[in-house]
């Protein structure tokens, strides 16, 4: 289905949505962003200098106690240097000028001691570091009593937000008479460079301006901010920031402190979050990603699909262009299932494997043969594909339908490129093993008065989304009945994340990032997806997969599963043969082992050792030697018990790859601010 089907241009233009915090646009644009690895919230980033990298290697109790010596020996230091250099003063016969140079004398003299101290005892005992981990932090909470404002930047010098229009007509002119957001600028930086890549457009984008101003080469649904937007994002960099990299030894320290942040480059190898109910998996990952990805979609560097149940809190139907949810009278979009395939017999095995259990996958190969004898042949007589009642009728062998479709291709003049297939579905009919009945069975859960207007065929069917349409800045929201309909939902999850996998890696044009998120993917993760994960890495596409518990998945699932994603998510409270995988996933790591060891004292001659008997005799305890080995040992990074037990609450342990290959080890990161 094509785009403008699922969008309507509006004559008049939104304005973008409120902020919670003033949006200023020269500051936003000139922040730094530093690069760094995969992960880190590049906007405002400082990059730890090598003392700094050095410090925090240290442990919180030595450098405290380190820092308190210090604070002492510089405290003597100071008042015994300025008697000294005040002392010496006064032997130089300095000490007898006129009282008020005396006074100012003594004030220099004062001062540069105290600078002496500190600059000396502040470096050897670190002050600065702790200041920046636990003294800074403190009196912002005591002095704000709130949080940082989310947006508020570092102070940068006054920046050419539209240097790169300037030129142009008159575009920068025209732009900076007006109110632009976040979104407005990245998306119309996006138009200039497509306008670059194609010369003869440049008329065309200087009327845009002209005319339109900041709502130029708008989203075609004519929206330039979601309602309600609550996440931290930087467009220019197409980042969503989840939460803080905790200030632990497991993480890196370049990493620590920082804010986390994913981006398409990490999104597009795909992720694995896994966490039971009420962890904070939607509010703290799906939702945002949902949120990031629909922001992207307006800016014009990104098309979405989130796929969840109704209930599922990720976002309002405001963020999204077409909304899908079988089961709901008001829904205004049905659902094509044959959507996502190029031809009948993709289209056909595609179906046969989303709607076959489980436990039923053996029997795969022959009911795809058995939906393909189907689906072919219907499309070839009648030029489009079956609905959901008449692809049951014909898979539980209706004489009626057959007849029809055989006159159908004789009509059409193709009976003999099909008749094999007829004959076949014919001889099957009425079997035991005929995977058709099976297939028909289970076409009947979507075949429900209450379901039957969201998928193709029939005349009360709605407007029916299909995949294909990914090629365009589409945002995507299908609600799944798991309420009313448990297995239909299963059914369709299943055919959703099947046809995501086939769309994106067909697309000819692999402009837009594709992005995929499903709040509980249990149901749709099957053999053909997890091959499918694997290919969209070089589709310019991703998926962000959730799972309450691998259990639910086939064995023969997980551990492929856990290879074709590239980041890896832990959430607290996971079943320990959970956290076996990732820990296995993760490796091990070398890590220095002290091991001490006492032995009873035996050394000296006689009189130290009637000296140790009579002190055994009175204290009861015997004197011993004690010995000291280090060495290296190779550790689990995160064992499968500190996975299952000792998480803390919001917070998640984290694995990244990048789409080139770029690795993080583990994080333990922070989701609650």
């Amino acid at each position: 289905m094509e785009h403008t089907q699922h969008t309507a241009q509006t004559n008049r233009t939104p304005l973008p949505a409120q902020r919670p915090h003033p949006f200023h646009l020269p500051t936003w644009v000139a922040a730094p962003r530093p690069q760094t690895p995969p992960g880190i919230y590049r906007q405002n980033y400082v990059p730890l200098t090598e003392s700094q990298a050095e410090a925090a290697g240290v442990p919180a109790g030595a450098l405290l106690l380190r820092a308190v010596l210090n604070l002492i020996v510089a405290w003597f230091a100071f008042i015994y240097g300025r008697g000294l250099a005040l002392s010496g003063l006064g032997l130089l016969g300095l000490g007898s000028l006129p009282t008020f140079p005396t006074i100012l004398l003594a004030l220099v003299v004062n001062l540069l001691v105290l600078f002496a101290a500190v600059a000396l005892f502040g470096r050897m005992g670190r002050w600065a570091e702790v200041w920046r981990r636990w003294i800074a932090p403190t009196l912002a909470r005591t002095v704000t009593q709130e949080p940082a404002a989310p947006d508020a930047p570092a102070v940068v010098g006054p920046a050419d937000v539209w240097a790169e229009l300037r030129g142009v007509g008159d575009v920068a002119g025209r732009l900076e008479g007006e109110a632009v957001g976040d979104v407005d600028y990245v998306r119309i930086h996006q138009a200039w460079r497509s306008v670059v890549a194609e010369p003869s457009l440049v008329g065309e984008f200087v009327e845009q301006v002209a005319a339109r101003g900041a709502a130029a080469c708008g989203h075609p649904s004519g929206a330039r901010d979601l309602p309600g937007r609550g996440g931290r994002h930087d467009l220019l960099v197409r980042q969503v920031r989840l939460g803080t990299t905790q200030d632990v030894i497991k993480n890196p320290l370049s990493h620590r402190s920082a804010g986390f942040a994913l981006d398409p480059e990490v999104l597009g190898t795909s992720l694995l979050a896994v966490g039971p109910a009420g962890t904070g998996k939607t509010a703290g990952l799906a939702r945002p990603v949902a949120e990031a990805l629909c922001l992207q979609a307006l800016a014009g560097a990104a098309c979405a699909v989130v796929v969840g149940a109704a209930e599922a809190d990720l976002g309002p139907d405001s963020w999204y262009d077409v909304v899908i949810a079988p089961g709901d009278p008001a829904a205004p979009y049905g659902l094509d299932l044959y959507g996502a395939a190029p031809t009948a017999d993709e289209a056909a095995a595609r179906l046969a494997d989303a709607l076959l259990p489980d436990e039923l996958a053996s029997r795969g190969e022959s009911a795809r043969t058995a939906m393909q004898q189907v689906v072919g042949p219907f499309q070839a007589a009648y030029g489009r594909y079956p609905g959901v009642r008449e692809l049951r009728g014909l898979l539980g062998g209706e004489p009626e339908g057959w007849a029809a479709v055989a006159e159908g291709l004789r009509a059409a003049g193709r009976y003999a490129e099909f008749e094999a297939d007829l004959q076949q579905r014919a001889a099957r009919h009425g079997r035991a093993d005929d995977p058709g009945a099976l297939l028909a069975d289970r076409l009947a859960l979507l075949d429900r008065p209450a379901l039957a207007s969201a998928f193709s065929g029939g005349p009360d069917a709605r407007p029916a989304f299909a995949m294909r349409a990914l090629e365009h800045p589409l945002r995507v929201r299908v609600k799944l009945p798991e309420r009313s309909h448990p297995e239909a939902a299963r059914m369709l999850s299943r055919l959703l994340v099947g046809q995501f996998v086939q769309a994106v890696t067909a697309r000819k044009d692999r402009t837009l990032f594709a992005g995929l998120v499903v709040d509980d993917a249990t149901a749709a993760v099957d053999a053909q997806t997890v091959r499918g994960l694997q290919g969209m890495r070089g589709a310019n596409a991703g998926a962000v997969l959730l799972l309450r518990t691998l259990a639910d998945l086939p064995e023969a699932l997980r551990a492929p599963l856990f290879g074709a994603v590239g980041c890896r998510m832990a959430f607290p409270g996971i079943a320990p043969w959970d956290g076996k995988l990732f820990s296995e996933a993760w490796g091990t790591h070398l890590v220095k082992e002290t091991a001490i060891t006492h032995t009873p004292d035996t050394s000296g001659g006689m009189l130290r050792r009637s000296a140790r008997t009579v002190r055994k005799l009175l204290s009861g305890t015997t004197a011993q030697t004690q010995s000291v080995t280090t060495r290296d040992v190779e550790r689990h990074r995160w064992s499968p018990s500190d996975l299952a037990h000792a998480l803390p609450t919001g917070h998640a342990v984290v694995s990244l790859t990048s789409v080139g290959g770029e690795q993080v080890p583990p994080l333990l990161v922070d989701l609650r601010g």
